[in-house]
């Protein structure tokens, strides 16, 4: 751990988790999922070993809990066209070929193992049905970009 004579907290590791790791990371859906891979899918338990060795397990998994709250009641009060471009960054950094993305996770419903423990169900069900019609918007505007290209594509064909 970090000085013995200084008092570890939950808040001490929060603070490094925001500071250190999810402030690198573009967008929220991207730290949810990013918590959410820190929690074990057997135990319910978080691990990070980079806090464990400075704060101790315990600090280190109250701290990993709350923000992994914290970014899911976040992301759960977005306005739509806001999840939608937070789904749009996520697809983004993902690499993934956009239509694949958005069949996979329409199919698959990956997002449904980044919700936290313990939250309130209707709030569970509200994230899950938000991110259901994020990604059919997605959907909708790549086959619609695809379809009828922008205006803006379109002129420099205009200017000949």
């Amino acid at each position: 751990m970090n000085d013995p004579g200084k008092l570890v907290t939950p808040n001490n590791a929060y603070d490094d988790l925001q500071h250190r790791t999810l402030s690198g990371i573009p967008c929220d859906l991207a730290r949810l999922i990013y918590l959410a891979s820190t929690r074990d899918y057997n135990s319910g338990l978080y691990h990070h070993e980079g806090l464990f060795a400075r704060y101790g397990p315990e600090s280190t998994r109250v701290a990993l809990r709350a923000a992994h709250k914290d970014i899911f009641y976040r992301l759960v009060a977005l306005p739509l066209e806001e999840l939608v471009n937070e789904l749009g960054i996520y697809v983004r950094i993902s690499r993934e070929a956009p239509t694949g993305f958005i069949h996979t996770w329409q199919e698959l419903e990956p997002y449904r193992v980044a919700v936290p423990m313990e939250v309130d169900s209707t709030m569970v069900q509200l994230f899950q049905s938000n991110i259901r019609l994020a990604l059919e918007v997605l959907r909708f505007r790549q086959e619609h970009s695809r379809a009828y290209p922008s205006a803006s594509s379109l002129q420099p064909l205009l200017g000949r």
